[in-house]
């Protein structure tokens, strides 16, 4: 079967059609991973466990040298082989139809030494090695792969505030005319939020926690068969070697509270990139934004002259579809039955899904922010249709002049008609209105396109505040 040909048959379009933005996470949210890090996690237990002068597990050298390479390395090969030991069998043993287990008879078949193999999964029960895997694998897909993806989205928005600071564009509120603001303002609202929930992620992902407290978390195994030992001492030196938090209470399964405080950080960066996204989509349609598309791209099957924002909309549909998947995931995952019940087991396999939504979203919001421009001219030609937005401007001024029913002077003016330069000059030529000359002048002379306030002077907040969370979530790497 050729490769082009599986993609066509795949069943979720995330492996499909959509494999080449999702292929970053492969090392992190596939089976194989997931195989690899349990993997990780039993020969990082023994190291463990040997270095326990109360026990008599000894590995030399040589042997964790040549079981650090077998983790280093781990291959597809290697968990192609965990796989058939689980549904398959081998000569030696029947197929466990247990993934954990495959994992510990992996390891005796390489390791091969009746000295070692009964350390192997010593006192634990499958959730000590799953928990701890999905964590280091959940953190790395964030760090090396969502992380610089935010980061470059949030550095496109701040270029784009900072090049266009100045240029003047109208705002709607409730969608309808309202004080104008400048182009780089609102990107750069858009990159402090966002900057805002890249921090909230990284602290959800040095929030990771893990356990390794057996059966039902009372350690009961391990201090029936080597009582001398301190075993919660040992589990909490484990767990941090990992650069996890350790859970010192719990029941058969990590409650997974730390995962939903991280997918709730997700949904929020997602959330503010949704915005984005229908925001942008909204200023294309209103022309304010004009798209670069590509001389060989077909904006729509039967409309030569269009091209969509099609990346937007993209981007929009799977955020969307990730935060459901995060939502769900957030409140499926800190639920279990007394100590514990398998559901969670099938739903965990998801996680890589809702990261991929993730990813595509970013992707996607990357590449249309790549393609879209200002178009300053229609933006100040809406400016110059719109007069009626100085109403604010011009009362605020009178009653600073001491006019208390300057908003109904310009209410009556200018609510519900067409408004024209004309209509708010006749308000400032009022006989009854004592303004001095430079007042009127001022306020006649005022354009929309010069009513920006501090707008343009907001987006050096950007720079006031870059690095901040640097300096907040600095963890020393």
């Amino acid at each position: 079967m050729t490769e082009d040909r599986s993609s066509l048959e795949a069943v979720s379009p995330l492996d499909g059609r959509y494999a080449r933005y999702t292929d970053a996470l492969v090392p992190y949210a596939s089976e194989a991973a997931l195989i690899g890090a349990r993997v990780r996690v039993e020969v990082e237990y023994l190291f463990g466990l040997a270095d326990l002068d109360e026990l008599s597990l000894e590995l030399d050298t040589e042997e964790r040298d040549r079981l650090r390479t077998l983790v280093e390395n781990f291959s597809i090969d290697d968990a192609c082989r965990v796989k058939r030991i689980e549904t398959e069998g081998t000569e030696s043993r029947p197929a466990t139809n247990h993934d954990v287990k495959a994992v510990e008879y992996f390891l005796r078949d390489e390791i091969r030494d009746p000295d070692i193999s009964p350390w192997i999964h010593f006192g634990l029960t499958s959730e000590d090695v799953n928990n701890l895997a999905y964590r280091l694998l959940v953190r790395g897909a964030i760090r090396e792969v969502l992380l610089p993806e935010l980061e470059a989205v949030r550095e496109t928005l701040v270029d784009l505030a900072r090049e266009h600071r100045d240029v003047p564009m109208l705002a709607r509120t409730h969608g309808q005319p309202a004080t104008p603001t400048t182009f780089g303002k609102e990107t750069a609202v858009y990159a402090a939020r966002l900057d805002d929930a890249l921090g909230r992620i990284e602290e959800g992902v040095e929030g990771l926690a893990g356990k390794l407290a057996g059966a039902s978390g009372t350690y009961a195994a391990h201090t029936v068969a080597a009582p001398e030992v301190d075993w919660r001492a040992f589990a909490e030196e484990f767990v941090t070697g990992l650069g996890l938090r350790h859970l010192p209470l719990v029941t058969q399964v990590n409650s997974c509270d730390d995962l939903a405080h991280l997918f709730a950080a997700l949904r929020g960066a997602n959330s503010v990139l949704l915005d984005l996204d229908q925001d942008a989509w909204l200023y294309v349609s209103q022309g304010y934004l004009a798209q670069r598309g590509g001389e060989d791209e077909t904006g729509s099957s039967t409309m030569p002259h269009k091209v969509n924002p099609i990346d937007f909309e993209n981007s929009e549909g799977n955020l969307e579809k990730a935060n459901s998947d995060l939502s769900f995931l957030a409140d499926s995952l800190t639920t279990s039955r007394l100590q514990r019940d398998l559901s969670d087991s099938t739903v965990k396999r998801t996680m890589g899904t809702a990261l991929a939504h993730c990813l595509i979203g970013y992707r996607k919001l990357g590449t249309g922010l790549s393609k879209v421009v200002p178009d300053e001219v229609a933006m100040a030609a809406d400016l110059e249709d719109h007069p009626e937005v100085l109403g604010e401007a011009i009362q605020t001024t009178l009653r600073r002049e001491g006019y208390a029913d300057a908003y109904e002077q310009l209410k009556e003016h200018t609510r519900g008609q067409r408004v024209t330069r004309e209509t708010l000059a006749s308000v400032l030529d009022d006989p009854e209105l004592a303004l001095d000359d430079e007042t009127r002048e001022r306020l006649a002379d005022l354009t929309p396109a010069e009513y920006t306030g501090l707008a343009s002077d907001l987006v050096d907040e950007l720079d006031e505040n870059s690095g901040r969370r640097d300096d907040a979530f600095d963890n020393g790497d």
